[in-house]
């Protein structure tokens, strides 16, 4: 399976939306969400970063099809 524009978008945008509520959850100080503070910003981070990042894979070149079928000129 190839990578492409469609599945990095489809990666990106949850990332950020889940990455952006888990940071806002951090900033949240009543009760019970105090005490998770840390487990949230981390979470936050890490999906925003795998978001991001995610968009800088490389996409794969696209190869003629003629060419990958040409027999070798070292073959008998």
């Amino acid at each position: 399976m190839s990578l492409n524009r469609t599945a990095k978008g489809i990666v990106l945008v949850p990332s950020l939306l889940l990455g952006g509520a888990f940071l806002a959850a951090s900033l949240w100080n009543q009760g019970e969400a105090a005490a998770n503070r840390t487990l949230a910003a981390t979470l936050g981070g890490i999906l925003m970063a795998t978001g991001l990042l995610s968009q800088l894979l490389p996409e794969p070149t696209k190869q003629d099809p003629g060419e990958a079928q040409q027999p070798d000129a070292d073959g008998p």
